[in-house]
C-alpha cells in the first residue's frame, strides 16, 4: 500500500495502514505536524489526526487550558476502530500540562492505549543516543523555556543552555522558515552539548536535520522525528526508516 492509494468503497479495513494505525492530537493553529508525520512515516504507517482546542498567545495558563479538550479530540480519532498509538502532538502543552496528566487524559477516551508525546519521546530519544547534557532551541517566550529547563531537569537531563526565539503565536511559528531554523540551530548548540533538542512541533526541521547534524557533528532530534520514531517503536514497528538524522540510525 503507498500513500497515494486510494481506500475504495467495501474494500477491508484492516487493509488500511496494515503496518500501524496511530493517532495524533495536534493543535488548532499546527500546520505543520501531520505535513512531517507523513513524510517521515513508512508508507504501511498511517496517522489519523482530531485537533484540540487551543488559544494564543502561548502562555503556560493558555497551553495548561488546553486539558479541558484532550479526552473530547482523542474520543474523535477513528471512534470504534482500533488504533495501534496516540500522540499528543504538543511539546509545550506536554510541559505545561504534564505528561503523566495527557496521558491519562487520553487513556479516559482510548483506555489501554500506548501514549506519547514530546518530551516523552524526546527523553527515550536521548537515552537512545546515550546523550545526557543538551542544548535546547525553542520557538517560545520565557517562561515556558523555563519550565522547559525544569522539567528535563526532574527527568534527569541535564540542559546546558536554551535559546528561545521569543514567538507567543503558533501560527507565526509554523511560518518560520527552515533556513532560519538552521541559523538558530547552529548558534544554539554548546561546543560541550552531546545533542541539540529542537522543540515544537509546529516548526519545519524534516528537510534540514541531516544538515545540522553534519555542522555540528552531534545528533540533532526534533520534536516530530522524536515522536514518529517513539510512536514506531511503541508499535512495534520491525524495519528501521531510511529517513535522516541519527536517532533513524541508532
Amino acid at each position: 500500500m503507498t500513500r497515494s492509494q486510494i481506500i475504495h468503497p467495501g474494500e477491508p479495513l484492516d487493509t488500511v495502514a496494515p503496518g500501524g494505525r496511530i493517532g495524533l492530537i495536534a493543535l488548532a493553529t499546527d500546520f505543520n505536524s501531520e505535513q512531517e508525520f507523513r513524510l517521515w512515516l513508512p508508507a504501511d504507517v498511517q496517522v489519523f489526526t482530531n485537533r484540540v482546542l487551543n488559544a494564543n498567545p502561548l502562555t503556560l495558563e493558555n497551553l495548561q487550558a488546553m486539558s479541558h479538550d484532550i479526552s473530547r479530540a482523542a474520543a474523535g480519532i477513528l471512534p470504534g476502530l482500533a488504533l495501534d498509538a496516540m500522540i499528543y502532538g504538543c511539546t509545550s502543552g506536554s510541559i505545561a500540562i504534564g505528561v503523566e496528566k495527557v496521558e491519562s487524559l487520553i487513556q479516559k477516551s482510548c483506555p489501554g492505549i500506548p501514549v506519547t508525546n514530546p518530551v516523552t519521546a524526546v527523553r527515550a530519544a536521548l537515552e537512545r543516543l546515550q546523550a545526557r547534557r543538551i542544548s535546547i532551541l525553542t520557538p517560545y517566550i520565557e517562561e515556558v523555556n523555563r519550565e522547559m529547563v525544569r522539567t528535563f531537569d526532574t527527568l534527569g537531563v541535564e540542559v546546558i543552555n536554551i535559546l528561545g526565539l521569543g514567538y507567543d503565536d503558533d501560527i507565526l511559528i509554523s511560518g518560520i522558515s527552515s533556513p532560519v531554523i538552521l541559523e538558530h540551530a547552529l548558534n544554539a548548540c554548546d561546543d560541550t552539548a552531546d545533542a541539540l533538542f529542537i522543540s515544537c512541533t509546529a516548526l519545519r526541521t524534516e528537510g534540514i536535520i541531516g544538515e545540522i547534524e553534519q555542522a555540528l557533528g552531534k545528533p540533532v532530534i526534533s520534536s516530530n522525528q522524536a515522536l514518529v520514531w517513539h510512536s514506531l517503536k511503541l508499535i512495534g514497528y520491525p524495519h528501521k526508516l531510511d529517513a535522516p538524522g541519527a536517532l533513524f540510525m541508532a
